[in-house]
């Protein structure tokens, strides 16, 4: 159900709302990427196993890429979207991820929050309930 059709929020959402705005909490994150799934070349999903933080974060240096809107762990989930969607096919590699990452995070036209929104907003459509309270 679309979140407009309420009048109130979800259970715990506005707690967590509170806490983080519209960014990834690490808990919320981790949730979001272990749900990411790509095809393996033969049509079977696979999980995809995720970068950490800090892998993305020595990504970024290697490469000189400097995220100015991380929020929170925003850049983290883009960065496991990435891999699990893109990488190997439009995103030919490591560099271009963490372009891709600096591309998503610091859009100029972009509303603060923007990656976590679009996550929502695909939890919404696809009928996926988020657990607030477990995502503090």
């Amino acid at each position: 159900m679309r979140l407009d059709m309420y009048d109130d929020f979800p259970s715990g959402m506005k707690a967590y709302l509170s806490a983080y705005g519209w960014h990834f909490s690490k808990a919320m994150c981790d949730w979001a990427i272990s749900m990411m799934e790509k095809e393996d070349g033969t049509g079977k999903k696979i999980k995809v196993q995720p970068w950490t933080k800090e892998q993305i974060d020595e990504m970024l240096k290697k490469y000189n890429v400097d995220v100015k809107k991380k929020g929170g762990y925003d850049y983290v989930y883009a960065a496991n979207m990435c891999k699990a969607d893109l990488l190997g096919s439009s995103v030919p590699n490591d560099q271009y991820a963490a372009l891709y990452v600096k591309n998503v995070c610091d859009d100029p036209d972009a509303y603060d929050g923007i990656v976590f929104t679009r996550f929502y907003a695909d939890c919404i459509g696809s009928g996926t309930p988020i657990i607030w309270e477990e995502m503090m």
